[in-house]
């Protein structure tokens, strides 16, 4: 049972609680995932199974797309819903100071991470030193947001409101963007303060909730819904056929003859198994993983 699958994870789990559940169903120890989801997220969580967990760490998974909720006039203590509130502001926002906030907050900017974020500070968990009660302070990092989309504002009952205090927003971004901090950092340029009440994930890298299953789907269904290694390769990269003694080589991760080939690409067999993933380097093949055992 070697391959990927995308679930689309319910609130009020962690991805260890997912990647946990699907060892049971699939009856292996050997499960990962790419792209941690806070616990009150939703959406697309990349899981790999068997020698496909050798396969997330070169897969193009930079690029996110995330569908959200702020809400305007409250800040809490995690930006997000599940913290404590700290402040609550009147909501005076006009169309125009949002539209300008959200301008700004577009682009390649300069992001504080939430101090409960899983950042790592003297080699413990932000997070873990919050809730130790220390007071954390986390160095700001670039991203890049491709797409800060307004796509209705209304009231937290749902009816739409020009002037209500919850956005409804669509996200493109790059990987290590906090959606709450950029929650957050709207509050704070539109001086009323926000959080973060929603977040469903629906897009990584080419991995969208087109192709996800519900974790009940997932339990129901077993080792059928997962994407076989060989078409996973096939999907995400270019391929290069080989046999004979070339076969041989890269199954002992022994150098190929370079092809003039850009970027990673996989190597399959003369019957179609995929053998390994390699870039070239000059006038060297390197090999990045070998999966088939030699």
């Amino acid at each position: 049972m070697d391959g990927l699958v995308v679930v689309d994870k319910p609130a009020g789990c962690t991805s260890h609680d997912v990647v946990a559940r699907a060892r049971r169903i699939l009856g292996q120890r050997r499960i990962g995932h790419a792209g941690t989801l806070d616990p009150m997220a939703t959406g697309v969580l990349l899981l790999g199974a068997g020698r496909g967990t050798r396969l997330l760490g070169h897969l193009a998974l930079t690029d996110k797309v995330y569908d959200a909720t702020i809400r305007l006039g409250r800040t809490t203590t995690t930006d997000d819903a599940e913290g404590e509130p700290i402040e609550d502001r009147p909501v005076n926002v006009a169309p125009q100071a949002l539209a300008a906030a959200v301008a700004a907050l577009t682009g390649v900017i300069e992001q504080v991470p939430s101090s409960v974020s899983a950042v790592k500070v003297g080699g413990v968990r932000a997070y873990a030193r919050v809730r130790a009660g220390e007071q954390v302070e986390l160095a700001a990092r670039r991203v890049t947001i491709g797409r800060f989309d307004l796509l209705a504002r209304r009231d937290p009952d749902g009816a739409p409101d020009a002037s209500g205090c919850d956005l409804d927003v669509r996200v493109a971004c790059s990987s290590g963007t906090y959606i709450r901090a950029l929650a957050r950092d709207l509050g704070v340029a539109l001086g009323c303060g926000a959080h973060l009440v929603a977040l469903r994930r629906s897009r990584v890298g080419p991995f969208s909730l087109a192709e996800a299953v519900s974790l009940d789907t997932f339990a129901e269904r077993g080792a059928a819904v997962l994407t076989p290694l060989g078409q996973a390769v096939t999907a995400s990269f270019a391929r290069r056929d080989v046999a004979g003694q070339q076969a041989v080589d890269v199954t002992h991760g022994r150098r190929l003859t370079p092809l003039g080939q850009p970027g990673t690409y996989g190597v399959f067999g003369p019957d179609g198994t995929v053998l390994a993933l390699v870039e070239e380097a000059g006038d060297v093949v390197r090999s990045l993983v070998v999966f088939a055992p030699a």
